[in-house]
């Protein structure tokens, strides 16, 4: 594990302006897709994309370049086990 990923590991979820710089230094897309998200509660991938009108896979790439910032949090949806559900995790 690198110097990085221990401080990453002990630092205490994003809040407020600790959110606000982890997006900032993000690509237009994953930004979109944060947004998107902050105005819909929980999403699929493929509602995320109708919404932003990005490609599915610029809405993946931009969900993994969230999730490695501990800014969305994904769970499986209960109506289809197939899909994922997503939501911004700013707490």
């Amino acid at each position: 594990m690198s110097a990085s990923e221990t401080a990453r590991t002990k630092e205490s979820r994003l809040t407020g302006e600790n959110a606000t710089e982890a997006i900032r230094d993000l690509p237009p897309s994953a930004k979109l897709v944060a947004k998107v998200l902050e105005y819909n509660d929980t999403l699929t991938q493929s509602q995320i994309a109708e919404e932003s009108l990005l490609p599915d896979r610029t809405v993946r790439y931009a969900l993994n370049r969230l999730d490695d910032e501990d800014i969305v949090s994904s769970r499986f949806s209960f109506s289809d086990a197939r899909k994922r559900l997503y939501s911004l995790d700013l707490d």
